[in-house]
């Protein structure tokens, strides 16, 4: 049942970003909705998704888990080891200097490394299906961005090296504060010790 529920949360989730990537629709929908509706039902949707994405999966962990394989242990210190670069690069999405103008879109280059990280460490049917949809999900959006006639996010000010040290900074304090508080506190997987 997690599983299923899971899914359909991912399906309700991409299908609203990818509806975003079909800019002449969504101009469409803006059109016809009006921008602030039209934003509406767009974070209504993901959220959903997003409420259904997770409390599919803790259902599934708690009653449904499927083992595909089993990762060496070694590949759970190389999946902590790359989610440390992985929220940097999300936090240069926003805070934007060189790491942003270097890779131009670094929320993408961070969700396809988190995805890919995770998916290195877990070896059941729920996380391949999760972390491979994430995964899925970011190389089409990078490919889709190629093809836009816009950048596809709102206009940030790029500015230097500051910014990078910032988002350097920032990125280590999400990143303790994800793996000691958050993921084992909330996902129930301690990320050390493993």
């Amino acid at each position: 049942m997690g599983l299923l529920v899971m899914i359909l949360g991912l399906v309700l989730f991409f299908a609203a970003h990818v509806f975003t990537t079909k800019r002449k629709a969504r101009a469409d929908a803006i059109a016809r909705l009006g921008e602030g509706t039209y934003k509406l039902l767009y974070s209504a949707v993901s959220l959903a998704g997003l409420a259904l994405i997770i409390w599919g999966f803790v259902h599934y962990r708690s009653s449904g888990w499927i083992d595909v394989w089993y990762p060496p242990k070694a590949l759970k210190h190389i999946t902590l080891a790359l989610m440390l670069p992985a929220v940097i690069l999300v936090v240069a999405s926003y805070l934007r200097g060189r790491i942003y103008a270097t890779l131009k879109h670094p929320m993408l280059a961070g969700i396809k490394l988190w995805a890919a990280a995770h998916l290195l460490a877990n070896g059941d049917l729920g996380s391949i299906i999760l972390f491979g949809s994430f995964l899925g999900w970011a190389v089409y959006d990078r490919i889709s961005l190629k093809h836009r006639t816009d950048g596809g996010g709102p206009p940030i000010p790029v500015g230097g090296v500051t910014n990078d040290l910032i988002a350097v900074a920032v990125g280590i304090v999400a990143y303790l504060a994800l793996a000691f508080a958050f993921h084992p506190v909330v996902i129930g997987v301690p990320v050390v010790g493993v």
